[in-house]
């Protein structure tokens, strides 16, 4: 028993000794160890990192035109988020329920994210609408069309296509990779995992 106090008292100088230990950083606890030239280095397990390619432009517009869709992406990119988890969790909640029961979730869901949502969605610029339409079609591979039909019908569904089409938005089509390279490189650096 003596030897077994002295072998573990051994095994924490030992590592007090060759500086391994905890450090608190934020009220989170990570390990740390000494380097042979006494640098302290904090080992902490990271999320998985994208990264990407320096991006090379044919001009100048399309490196401003990047970097605004960047700034649009980033204001957008919660929005998405959200109706993508909203997307999925309505789906779920939907897959066995009959279709009367079914419409009237969705009534009731509408409502509910009306509320919320309405006012700071209104005040998005067209681009950045488009850009919002564009990361959800990527993310669901669906073209927002065919979402608005599933959700609240045909004659809906046809009216926003034919409003979106004012606008330049081609809501039948959905995302097709390669038809406009720049959203492309921009979505694929936002990375929208839901």
């Amino acid at each position: 028993m003596r030897s077994l106090i002295v072998l573990m008292l051994m095994i924490s100088f030992g590592s007090f000794c060759f500086g391994q230990g905890t450090v608190q950083i934020n009220g989170q606890y990570y390990p740390y160890t000494i380097d042979d030239c006494g640098d302290t280095l904090i080992l902490a397990t990271f999320t998985d990192i994208p990264i990407t390619s320096l991006k090379i432009f044919n001009s100048k517009e399309d490196r401003r035109r990047y970097d605004k869709y960047r700034e649009y992406a980033a204001k957008v990119y919660p929005y998405a988020v959200e109706a993508i988890r909203v997307f999925r969790k309505m789906e779920e909640e939907t897959a066995d329920l009959k279709k009367g029961k079914r419409k009237k979730y969705i009534r009731q869901l509408k409502k509910d994210l009306k509320n919320e949502f309405s006012g700071p969605i209104k005040k998005l610029t067209k681009t950045q609408g488009k850009i919002l339409i564009k990361m959800i079609e990527r993310e669901l591979e669906t073209p927002l069309f065919d979402l608005l039909k599933d959700l609240r019908g045909g004659l809906n569904a046809n009216y926003w296509n034919f409003i979106g089409s004012l606008y330049g938005h081609k809501l039948k089509e959905g995302y097709l990779e390669g038809e406009d390279p720049i959203m492309d490189a921009v979505l694929n650096d936002m990375d929208l995992i839901y």
